[in-house]
C-alpha cells in the first residue's frame, strides 16, 4: 500500500521534514489515525497538506463537501470538522478494502451521520450527483483526473474550491514523456493534459502549491465550464 510518490519530495527534503514535523499536530482520536496511518504506511495526505487544508476550509466554512477517493476516511473526517452542524460530507470510493477501512474510522470518530460514503465507481456515481457543492477534494486515481473534472466542474458551486491533490508525480510530471516508464506514460500524459486544462482555462481560476505531491486549487469562476473531452 506504499504510495512512493510521498517519498519524493518535490521541494527541499529538509523543508518537508520540517513542514511534516514541526507544524501543530493534530489533537485527539484524529490525530490519533493520522499518526497510525503514518507508522503503518496507509497512504492518508501528509500532514504538510493536513495543515493547509484546516486553513483553508477555516476560511471557507463549506457547508456541502465532495470527495473522490476515501481510502481510510481520514481526509473526509477532517473535512467533517468545518462544515459545521448543518453541513455534510459526501465520500466516493471503489475498493471494498478501502471502504472497510473508512466505515471503522467513521464509527471510532462518531460521524456516521455526518459523513456519506458512496461505494462504486466514480465515473458512474458523479453523473447522477447533483450538487452543489462548495468544496471538492479528489484524490483519486491520478489518470481520472482530466476524465472527472468536467463532472466537477458541474457539481461545483460559482466561486467553489476543487481542490486536487498529487499532481506532480514525484516532481516527474515535467519530464520529457520517453523518460517515463512505459507503464506510467498514460498517467503523464493525461495529468500533464489536466495541468494545462486548469491553467489556461477562462473559466477557472488555478494555483498550483507544492505542498507533498502537488496540489491544485481551481476556482470556478462561471455559472456553467465547458471542458473539451478527452481524445
Amino acid at each position: 500500500m506504499r504510495n512512493e510518490m510521498m517519498y519524493r519530495p518535490v521541494v527541499k527534503p529538509e523543508l518537508v521534514e520540517f513542514l511534516r514535523n514541526e507544524q501543530k499536530q493534530l489533537a485527539g482520536e484524529l490525530g490519533q489515525i493520522e499518526k497510525e496511518a503514518n507508522e503503518n504506511e496507509v497512504p492518508i495526505i501528509p500532514h504538510e497538506t493536513v495543515v493547509f487544508m484546516q486553513f483553508l476550509l477555516g476560511q471557507i466554512r463549506p457547508k456541502q463537501v465532495l470527495e473522490i477517493g476515501t481510502a481510510l476516511g481520514f481526509s473526509s473526517s477532517l473535512m467533517a470538522q468545518y462544515v459545521g452542524e448543518d453541513g455534510h460530507v459526501t465520500t466516493i470510493d471503489r475498493f471494498d478494502v478501502m471502504i472497510r477501512k473508512a466505515k471503522k474510522t467513521y464509527e471510532r470518530l462518531g460521524l456516521e451521520d455526518k459523513v456519506t460514503l458512496l461505494e462504486g465507481q466514480a465515473a458512474d456515481i458523479l453523473p447522477e450527483l447533483t450538487g452543489p457543492y462548495d468544496f471538492i477534494f479528489m484524490d483519486s486515481a491520478k489518470s481520472k483526473y482530466i476524465e472527472f473534472l468536467p463532472e466537477c466542474l458541474r457539481l461545483l458551486k460559482k466561486g467553489g474550491v476543487l481542490m486536487v491533490d498529487d499532481v506532480f508525480q514525484g516532481g516527474t510530471v515535467l519530464d520529457p514523456i520517453e523518460e517515463i516508464p512505459r507503464n506510467r506514460r498514460t498517467i503523464h500524459r493525461k495529468l500533464k493534459r489536466f495541468l494545462d486544462v486548469i491553467n489556461t482555462h477562462p473559466d477557472l481560476t488555478t494555483s498550483l502549491v507544492p505542498l507533498g505531491d502537488g496540489i491544485a486549487l481551481i476556482t470556478k469562476e462561471a455559472d456553467e465550464v465547458v471542458i473539451e473531452p478527452v481524445e
